[in-house]
């Protein structure tokens, strides 16, 4: 938790820290720093005026995304120091549940009308995101956003709206969104009379648009111009109350191929037909590979672990595979890669990614779901996009007696079990992929450079991983993107 002493500014705003969006406890911490508390008289009845915004930052518990909220909330604070005309107290809130925000009425509702969400890498421009918010009546209800929307009906949105699957308009949390306080307040009224129902938590953004509007009694997404995700460099970014600061983390040299051990999953009778595109695209980037299956077969060669295959699940291969890479048959690396045999991803730009993390600490980093969060469950990293731990993650894995109830049980979701049970946190990256590119919003990946995708399916999978995972000299632009941004 940063230090609280040098946080002396004078501020127009509240600043609220959320570490983690799926960690299923609720508030864990709660820090106050208070300043003077006299404000002058408000100008505006009816419409906000920065006084009136709590700024809530979404983070992660891991080292690199508290580094990541601590750069925003700084950059927050030395735009207010320039906004001289009131003195605000400032909160720190550590959170770890989104839907708990919503109980921040209780707390801000009375001197504030809107909550404003943003993520680790929006940027914000808060002079223009202050002529934005004055344009709304805040005691209205509002969900303000940049709207996405499906092209098809998909597997990620549960197929939801699937006779007209772009009818429905979901937030993208990069560009920041906000809803107004009447809102808010009647958000945590609903959440105490009728808690959470979903199973499983997938695509948070548009979960979140699905519980706000009630099916048709709660506001629908209000799209904002000035809500953007292009690059905060861009000419065009001018016009915008809200940036990204980069597509692409880099934190340093990227970790070395010879470092990363990869875990291909597979079985017989997908040898003559996937295994042979992992090798005519991203396998031709590793240097430490092993196809694991239930057949020993040499022309490939693939490693039989004594484990029969299963049609679902596969969790006993996969503790089979954490403990033989802690065991003397492979390189001694810093990082384990498990993906299955139709997964397509990048290595260089994992590679890149993994500069940001530290292989002391127990990482475990992907597409992050979740399970009966409303209910006290879970977060898990999804394998179908690639699960990455670190050597340290895996030691304590195996050392808690974690294990699968079956071989066909579900690994990514008793892993997840067996995490939340240490308290290691699972670390989100939206550049994983559990699914097809077709199966996202075309804005939303317009402004990332993904890492993986998964599933063969209708699709041509080396097309797929030409358009959109080779790297053509990707690693020179991430260069020049740390210059500028990290």
């Amino acid at each position: 938790m940063p230090e609280l002493s040098h946080l002396g500014e004078r501020m127009k705003a509240k600043l609220i820290l959320l570490p983690s969006l799926f960690s299923v406890s609720g508030c864990c911490s709660v820090m106050k720093c208070n300043m003077s508390a006299s404000l002058a008289p408000k100008k505006h009845l009816h419409f906000a005026d920065l006084r009136d915004v709590v700024f809530v930052i979404q983070s992660q518990r891991n080292s690199f995304h508290v580094r990541q909220a601590e750069k925003l909330r700084k950059d927050l604070l030395l735009q207010t120091q320039a906004l001289q005309e009131y003195k605000m107290s400032l909160k720190l809130l550590i959170m770890q549940n989104v839907f708990f925000s919503f109980s921040l009425s209780s707390q801000f509702g009375k001197n504030s009308s809107w909550i404003m969400f943003l993520e680790e890498d929006t940027r914000v421009k808060l002079e223009k995101l202050h002529e934005v918010l004055k344009t709304f009546d805040r005691r209205k209800e509002w969900f303000l956003g940049k709207p996405l929307h499906d092209e098809e009906s998909t597997i990620i949105h549960h197929y939801a709206f699937s006779e007209n699957p772009a009818a429905f308009q979901y937030p993208d949390f990069s560009a920041g969104w906000a809803l107004s306080i009447p809102l808010v307040n009647r958000l945590t009224s609903k959440i105490e009379e009728e808690p959470l129902k979903s199973d499983f938590t997938i695509d948070l953004k548009h979960e979140v648009a699905l519980y706000i509007w009630e099916d048709g009694k709660g506001p629908r997404l209000k799209g904002v111009p000035e809500l953007c995700t292009i690059p905060e460099h861009n000419p065009r970014a001018q016009y915008c109350a809200t940036t990204v600061s980069s597509q692409s983390p880099l934190c340093g040299q990227p970790v070395k191929s010879d470092n990363i051990f990869i875990a291909v999953k597979t079985c017989k009778k997908f040898h003559s037909d996937r295994v042979p595109v992992v090798k005519k695209t991203w396998g031709k980037q590793a240097s430490l590979l092993e196809y694991y299956s239930d057949y020993a077969d040499p022309s490939i060669p693939t490693i039989n672990l004594g484990v029969p295959n299963t049609e679902r699940g596969h969790c006993g291969k996969t503790f089979a595979i954490l403990r033989r890479f802690l065991s003397s048959h492979v390189p001694n690396t810093d990082w384990l890669l498990i993906v299955d045999d139709d997964t397509l991803i990048s290595l260089p730009r994992l590679q890149a990614l993994l500069s940001c993390y530290d292989f002391s600490e127990p990482v475990c980093l992907g597409e992050r779901y979740g399970y009966g969060l409303g209910q006290g469950g879970y977060s898990y990293i999804t394998g179908g996009g690639g699960m990455v731990f670190s050597r340290e993650a895996v030691v304590q894995l195996l050392a808690s007696g974690c294990k699968c109830y079956s071989n066909d049980a579900p690994d990514d979701m008793v892993l997840g079990m067996c995490l939340n049970a240490l308290r290691v946190p699972v670390t989100h990256s939206p550049l994983f992929h559990q699914a097809r590119p077709e199966d996202y919003a075309k804005e939303f990946l317009a402004h990332q450079t993904p890492i993986s995708f998964h599933k063969h399916w209708n699709i041509d999978p080396i097309a797929v991983f030409n358009k959109w995972l080779k790297n053509d000299k990707h690693t020179e632009g991430l260069e020049k993107s740390t210059k500028d941004e990290l």
